[in-house]
C-alpha cells in the first residue's frame, strides 16, 4: 500500500489527511535517516486517527509521550531502532520541556485563561501540551522544546496577571489526580447507546439522539452508529457532559443482563 492509498483508507476528512500525511513525512525521516522524529502535539482524537494509520501501516516503532504519564495532549515519536521509549522520557534535553508560571494567589485564573495568554502570542495549538494547575498561583505547561525561548521571552501575563516564568525539569510536574464517579450498572448489549446511557444517567432513547447528533465519541473517534459495540478500556466522551471510562465488564448478572463498572470524571 502506497501513501496515497494509505491516506485515502485512514483519512476520513481533508484536515485529518493533512495530518495524516504530515505524520508519515516524520515516519519518512526516521526509517531514512535513521534519526528520532516527532509530530506537534495532538489532541485525544487526533492520536486515534495517528494510531489507525500506523496501524494499517504495520506499527512502526512510536511513542505517545505528553512529559507525564496519562498526559491527555501527546506527541508521536518516532524511533530509531537505536533508541528506547524510556532514553527519551528521561532525556533532559528531549523534545518536550515544562514550564511554570507563578503568578498572586488571588488571581485565581482558570485552564481558558492560560491558554488565552498562550494564544494571544501568536503561537498554534500545536507547540503546547497540557496545562496543569498544581496550586493556587501557579500553573505549569508542557511545551516544544523549539518554542522554548519563546514562551521565556514573550509569555509575560495572563489576563490583567504578570507571570513569573521558569522552566522546571519534567519530573516536576504535578498534575491533579483525576477526580471520578464509580458506577455500577447493567446493560441488555455493550451497545454504545446502552453504555453512555448508564455512564451518563440518560435514558437509552436520549444516549441514541446525542449519539445521531455527533455529540458522542468512541474511542476519541466520533461515531454515529447507537448499536456500535463497546468494549473494556473504552473511553466515551459526550460534548456537554463529559467523559467516561468502561473500567470492567463483569459477566452477566442472574437476569442475563452484562455488569458493568464504568468510571465517570467530574
Amino acid at each position: 500500500m502506497n501513501k496515497k492509498e494509505l491516506l485515502d483508507r485512514c483519512a476520513r476528512n481533508g484536515e485529518e489527511r493533512i495530518l495524516l500525511g504530515r505524520t508519515l513525512d516524520k515516519l519518512d525521516q526516521v526509517q531514512s535517516r535513521g534519526v528520532p522524529a516527532h509530530t506537534p502535539f495532538l489532541s485525544p482524537g487526533e492520536q486515534a486517527a495517528v494510531t489507525d494509520l500506523l496501524n494499517a501501516w504495520g506499527r512502526p516503532r512510536h511513542l505517545f509521550w505528553g512529559g507525564y504519564p496519562d498526559s491527555e495532549r501527546n506527541v508521536c515519536l518516532f524511533l530509531p531502532d537505536w533508541l528506547e521509549a524510556e532514553d527519551v522520557r528521561s532525556d533532559p534535553e528531549g523534545p518536550l520541556a515544562a514550564l511554570q508560571a507563578v503568578f498572586p494567589a488571588n488571581a485565581a485564573l482558570s485552564h481558558r485563561d492560560i491558554l488565552g495568554s498562550v494564544m494571544g502570542l501568536g503561537l498554534g495549538r500545536e507547540v503546547l501540551g497540557d496545562i496543569l494547575l498544581p496550586r493556587p498561583g501557579a500553573c505549569q505547561a508542557v511545551v516544544l522544546r523549539e518554542s522554548l525561548p519563546i514562551f521565556l521571552s514573550q509569555w509575560e501575563s495572563a489576563g490583567r496577571w504578570r507571570l513569573s516564568l521558569s522552566e522546571i525539569p519534567l519530573d516536576q510536574l504535578a498534575p491533579a489526580p483525576a477526580q471520578v464517579k464509580t458506577i455500577r450498572d447493567t446493560v441488555a448489549a455493550l451497545r454504545l447507546d446502552a453504555v453512555t446511557a448508564a455512564g451518563f444517567s440518560l435514558s437509552r432513547g436520549k444516549a441514541a439522539a446525542l449519539i445521531a447528533a455527533g455529540r458522542v465519541s468512541l474511542g476519541h473517534r466520533e461515531c454515529l452508529k447507537a448499536d456500535r459495540q463497546v468494549a473494556e478500556g473504552d473511553v466515551i466522551a459526550c460534548r456537554g457532559l463529559g467523559k467516561c471510562v468502561v473500567k470492567e465488564v463483569s459477566g452477566q448478572s442472574k437476569k442475563g443482563r452484562t455488569m458493568l463498572v464504568i468510571e465517570r470524571y467530574i
